[in-house]
């Protein structure tokens, strides 16, 4: 049996009146990162949270922080969430930026890792020559914006095309899924071969939080 898929909660479907206290909640209830979704008003419709805020949630939990920037240029913000805490900081290869290749190295100069986000209309052949400056590739489930969207499956292929493109490179890379992801859409992903798992409504919307994050962690059960 393969191994199960680590969770992430994405802070997008948190109480935002509390965000700490929700941090520390998912950390204590099993997650193994904290997903955070920053969304600049250009790149995606939405406006969400900046640096400082990564700042202030850093003293409330120890888990890696996955910092998503669905930014425009976002080569002129790395530094700033590095120095907030960020442990991963992806970019989208869809975001405009001069050298993509020079914002992955900039990142793993400063200390962290690289990551790189690919929406669900962008061919996954287009980050083909990325995948050895990467950590870690996100793979979207959902066009980005806003939380609560609907599963997209229609992706899952390319989850299986990146991992072999980087098997033939001699490598292998971690995959994350991001978007609609609940224990019912998280068993396919899992199945698909995601190493992440970015839930953010069925994980800080749920009864219980450790009931939640451990039925997202036994999607991978179903594993080949």
């Amino acid at each position: 049996m393969a191994s199960m898929p680590l969770v992430a909660p994405s802070i997008l479907a948190a109480d935002f009146s509390r965000l700490g206290e929700d941090v520390r909640k998912a950390s204590e209830a099993g997650a193994d990162y904290i997903h955070i979704d920053v969304m600049d008003g250009f790149f995606v419709p939405n406006i969400t949270i900046g640096p400082s805020v990564v700042k202030s949630l850093r003293p409330h939990s120890k888990l890696p922080f996955i910092s998503h920037l669905m930014i425009a240029h976002p080569q002129k913000h790395i530094e700033a969430f590095a120095e907030s805490g960020s442990d991963i900081i992806e970019v989208h290869i869809e975001a405009e930026q001069e050298d993509l290749k020079a914002t992955l190295k900039g990142i793993r100069n400063l200390g962290k890792k690289p990551g790189l986000a690919v929406n669900p209309p962008t061919p996954i052949e287009l980050a083909f020559p990325y995948l050895r400056d990467i950590d870690v590739l996100l793979v979207m489930s959902v066009n980005p914006g806003w939380g609560g969207q609907k599963f997209m499956p229609e992706v899952l292929p390319k989850i299986h095309a990146a991992k072999s493109e980087m098997e033939r490179l001699g490598g292998t890379v971690t995959v994350e899924i991001d978007g609609g992801i609940t224990p019912e859409t998280g068993e396919p992903a899992a199945r698909a071969g995601a190493d992440i798992l970015a839930a953010g409504t069925s994980v800080f919307r749920a009864p219980d939080m450790a009931d939640a994050i451990a039925r997202l962690r036994a999607c991978g059960s179903s594993k080949s």
